[in-house]
C-alpha cells in the first residue's frame, strides 16, 4: 500500500505531509520512506505534518517511530495534527521518551516556523 505524502526541504528543515491513514499494513513502507528522506536530506530539523485522514493510531505509531530514529541522528522532530487524539496519544508516548523530546503542535504553520527558527539560531 502507498500512503500518499508530500515532502519539501527548506532552510534546512525537511517537511513531510501525511495525506491518509497507512493502516497497519502500510506502517513499514510509510516509515522506510520517511526514514529514506531523513537519511537522505540529513536536515537540521524534521516536521512531519498528518492531515485529519493520517491522524490515526497506525500514523502515530510511525511518527513515533520516526522520531526516534531523528533522536539517534541528532535531530529535532517536530509533528503537526489538528487532531486532538491524535495529539493526546503523541503527548502521551513522548513523556516515556529519552534523548531529544518530540515537539507537538497543532498546527502546521507554526511547528514549520518553530523548527526553521531553532535551524537558523543554531
Amino acid at each position: 500500500m502507498t500512503v500518499t505524502m508530500f515532502h519539501v526541504l527548506e532552510q534546512d528543515v525537511l517537511v513531510i505531509t501525511v495525506h491518509e491513514d497507512p493502516g497497519i499494513s502500510g506502517r513499514a513502507a510509510l516509515l522506510a520512506e520517511i526514514g529514506d528522506l531523513i537519511e537522505g536530506h540529513m536536515p537540521a530539523s524534521v516536521v512531519i505534518v498528518l492531515h485529519e485522514a493520517a491522524a490515526t493510531e497506525a500514523a502515530v505509531g510511525v511518527v513515533l517511530r520516526a522520531h526516534r530514529l531523528c533522536s539517534r541522528l541528532g535531530l529535532v522532530m517536530s509533528v503537526a495534527t489538528h487532531s486532538a487524539p491524535a495529539r493526546r496519544l503523541l503527548d502521551e508516548a513522548n513523556a516515556d521518551t529519552t534523548g531529544i523530546r518530540l515537539i507537538i503542535h497543532a498546527r502546521a504553520d507554526i511547528a514549520i516556523a518553530t523548527a526553521t527558527a531553532l535551524t537558523t539560531a543554531a
